[in-house]
């Protein structure tokens, strides 16, 4: 199958391809595979979700129904450009613009949290698990990047649970990125959740070309649209040395726009996902137990975090053509070469 191929080659291609963030290279693969295939065949629709959120009764479900509008298939532009100089003589790198074909699947909905996968769809129906987005419903803690490769548990402030929600994203491999808290306004009928500021780790579509800085403090705002939704990033780009901040050099507007259509074939996306749901539900516990255990989680990778990657992938690969999900102690027995903790000889 195509997505077969993805997961067994890993071109460079498809390693710049695995964040939101990552689309110099990918951006020019996708325009000439993708869309030149299906620039005849798909169009652009409304979001049926988009009136469900003013219908909703109260506060709260309009909040779920706003984060449940996110899910369905699009056609995405990731643009990012620099904006405001803070390092004396520093320069501009060019603006970064691409785009893609993506769906975005509702794989958790409880009343304390509603869970999403992105999965992209190249050229030739070649697939890529992507990121992935968890929303916490009034949550009293949440992981945060504080070092090099380490993210730690910390409890949320009074002031910012009761009515808030609070968003976590997660690597193609389930690793943690970075998480947010904030509220939902529908005020004049829009649906917009503004996350407070938070720290991530320098992005892939960074690190391969550059290391004058080393993390993101980054706010984050949401928005449903009638046409799909809108992903704004208020990012700086900053000298971080543990959790101090060392040196601001420049800031960065993120605006990635998710616009909904209709004849593309996201089959093979769907496909993927019945094949390995169940295999990455075993990933994500892995990471979830480390985190409730040890409370942090700190990756002995480089910052691409490349071989936790390739590993999942590749066990990905293997469930598919064997139809075998790996056992839960073989999975994380895997993980554990690039995870330090001091409790890793408790295995499930």
């Amino acid at each position: 199958m195509a997505y077969q191929k993805v997961l067994r080659l890993f071109s460079p291609v498809i390693f710049l391809a695995l964040t939101a963030c990552s689309h110099a290279q990918y951006g020019k693969e996708a325009n000439d595979n993708t869309i030149s295939e299906s620039t005849r065949t798909y169009s652009q629709i409304n979001n049926s979700y988009f009136d469900q959120i003013a219908l909703a009764p109260s506060k709260a479900k309009k909040d779920r129904a706003a984060i449940l509008a996110l899910q369905g298939e699009y056609r995405v532009t990731f643009d990012f450009f620099e904006t405001v100089i803070l390092a004396n003589k520093y320069e501009r790198f060019p603006p970064k613009e691409t785009s893609g074909f993506e769906t975005v699947i509702v794989i958790e909905n409880t009343a304390e949290r509603i869970a999403l996968q992105h999965i992209l769809v190249a050229g030739g129906g070649h697939i890529i698990k992507h990121w992935r987005q968890d929303w916490y419903f009034e949550a009293t803690e949440r992981f945060e990047f504080t070092e090099y490769q380490t993210w730690e548990i910390k409890e949320i402030a009074l002031n910012k649970r009761k009515g808030f929600w609070t968003q976590c994203v997660y690597e193609v491999s389930d690793a943690p990125r970075y998480c947010g808290t904030g509220q939902w306004n529908h005020r004049y009928g829009v649906s917009t959740w503004t996350s407070d500021r938070s720290w991530r780790p320098l992005p892939r579509r960074e690190y391969t070309a550059r290391d004058d800085y080393n993390a993101l403090n980054v706010e984050n705002r949401h928005t449903v649209t009638p046409r799909g939704w809108t992903h704004e990033q208020d990012n700086t780009k900053v000298i971080r040395r543990g959790e101090t901040m060392d040196q601001t050099i420049v800031r960065e507007f993120g605006f990635n726009d998710y616009q909904k259509i209709d004849g593309y074939d996201f089959s093979p996306a769907y496909d993927y996902w019945q094949k390995t749901e169940a295999y990455w539900s075993r990933v994500r516990s892995f990471w979830s137990t480390n985190f409730q255990r040890d409370g942090y989680v700190i990756l002995d990778t480089p910052v691409d975090g490349m071989a936790v990657i390739n590993a999942t992938f590749e066990q990905a690969t293997a469930t598919i053509e064997s139809g075998v999900i790996p056992d839960t102690e073989d999975i994380w027995s895997l993980l554990k070469q690039w995870v330090n903790t001091t409790a890793q000889a408790n295995s499930p």
